[in-house]
């Protein structure tokens, strides 16, 4: 490890396609280390006796340790420490917000870039992937309890919590709506960013544990939560995100060529319209493409339509960038691509065309305000503002909420006034006995990790209740 007097205070960047190049192909964005790189990422990290890191991270990874191992050269030791708390690292590695917790806990943060925790993550993973060898050599000997847990969904806090129980002994059963199991990681979240051949390696990695995914399986319609309880499972972990869209709710949005953010990533990522004409399921975006939100999926979905041969496309945005709520990675790859950001705007209504289908929007532009509930400035209406902007097609991207489907076919699930489902925010229990919840239907979109947190918290509490 570097000494102190001798630290480099840049990180090491991640090789990268050229944004001329990437922009009109779904391969992956970020290369990856190559040995050398992580070594040299590696040499920065000074071993702290109090390691901020571990502070920062949702599912307490041995960070520092992962890190020594790979410097030391031991790949299958920082395989094992990284998987013994992260059962989906190549899945973080790419697409959690590391900036806002690990890194930014790292007490290198302090005095200038803080070690890249995701990118070294990622290196690891990737590495395995490779070595499937060591996979097998590492395989736990696991100890069935005879008890039995269903776990709603496949996404990232169902796996986590899946790969946890089936740890501890649990003969585990995912029951996961789609054909393929992996959730938002399968559907949500664009190739170019999170290649489905790592999502799939992950889940065949919960698989080995002895999970049992069940697909094609809708928990509400072909069994309720109450009929799994009666057919033999102890206890039940509900994850299975919120798929249900929402809306400008502003006239006009019912026309042809405006997709929610959510069916036009489904169509894209998991229907695989960008290898139309192999699979059929085109999607033809116009020449120009305006996209309402600054999330990461408003920063997915405009990257797409970039993809897709649109000219032109457009963020928009009601607040300014310092409020945009997307990973700065993410809106530095946008705009890099050639993504044009129309901040303080926001849209009033759309128009159409005698065929009905979207020809323009009107906007109006915006001032910033005092701070609202949520702390950031309120967006106030310029008077006399508005304008029309000619679009062919248009993507809100303004958030997801759970489908109401398994709240209404189970009885004493309470939920909060967003249609959430009210947990416990530190087991994950709910109002309902023998029932847990995490993930997005406990907290409305979040990000990947703070989902798998969720579940690794509930797997804990369901092993200490059932172990009473």
């Amino acid at each position: 490890m570097a000494e102190k007097s001798k630290l480099n205070l840049n990180r090491v960047p991640i090789p990268k396609q050229a944004p001329d190049e990437r922009k009109r192909n779904f391969d992956e964005v970020a290369l990856g280390y190559a040995d050398e790189q992580a070594l040299e990422e590696v040499s920065r990290c000074i071993m702290c006796k109090k390691p901020g890191c571990k502070d920062g991270c949702p599912v307490n990874v041995d960070i520092p340790e992962f890190i020594k191992a790979i410097g030391a050269g031991d790949m299958p030791e920082a395989v094992r420490i990284l998987k013994n708390r992260n059962s989906l690292p190549g899945i973080c590695g790419r697409v959690c917000p590391q900036e806002t917790q690990c890194e930014m806990t790292c007490n290198l943060a302090k005095k200038g870039g803080p070690i890249a925790i995701g990118r070294l993550e990622r290196y690891v993973a990737d590495w395995e992937r490779v070595h499937p060898e060591v996979r097998e050599r590492q395989k736990e000997r696991i100890s069935l309890s005879g008890r039995k847990v269903a776990v709603v969904g496949s996404g990232p806090a169902a796996l986590t919590s899946a790969a946890d129980l089936a740890k501890l002994g649990y003969s585990v059963v995912i029951f996961e709506a789609l054909h393929v199991a992996g959730g938002v990681l399968m559907y949500g979240i664009p190739e170019f960013r999170l290649p489905k051949v790592i999502v799939q390696g992950e889940v065949g990695y919960v698989k080995s544990l002895g999970v049992e995914i069940k697909l094609n399986h809708v928990i509400g319609k072909i069994a309720t939560v109450d009929e799994l309880l009666e057919s033999g499972f102890d206890a039940i972990f509900l994850a299975p995100g919120a798929g249900a869209p929402m809306f400008l709710d502003i006239p006009g949005e019912n026309l042809s060529g405006i997709y929610s953010a959510n069916e036009f990533l489904t169509r894209t990522n998991l229907m695989k319209a960008y290898r139309f004409p192999e699979y059929d399921t085109p999607i033809q975006v116009g020449r120009r493409v305006a996209v309402f939100g600054a999330g990461n999926v408003a920063m997915d979905a405009s990257r797409c339509a970039l993809r897709f041969g649109a000219e032109e496309v457009y963020i928009i945005y009601r607040r300014s960038k310092a409020e945009m709520p997307a990973r700065l990675e993410e809106r530095e790859n946008a705009e890099e691509e050639g993504v044009i950001f129309k901040l303080l705007t926001n849209p009033s209504k759309f128009l159409g065309d005698e065929r009905g289908r979207v020809r323009a929007v009107e906007l109006y532009e915006m001032a910033l305000g005092e701070p609202d509930a949520s702390g950031r400035p309120r967006p106030v209406r310029k008077p006399g503002s508005e304008f029309i902007m000619e679009v062919d097609t248009a993507i809100p991207a303004l958030g997801t909420r759970p489908n109401p489907i398994i709240p209404s076919t189970t009885k004493g699930l309470e939920l909060t006034k967003w249609g959430t489902v009210l947990t416990d925010e530190v087991t994950g229990r709910t109002s309902k006995d023998r029932v847990w919840c995490g993930g997005d239907m406990a907290t409305g979109a979040a990000t990947v990790i703070s989902a798998m947190g969720a579940g690794r918290r509930a797997a804990t509490d369901i092993d200490a209740l059932l172990k009473k």
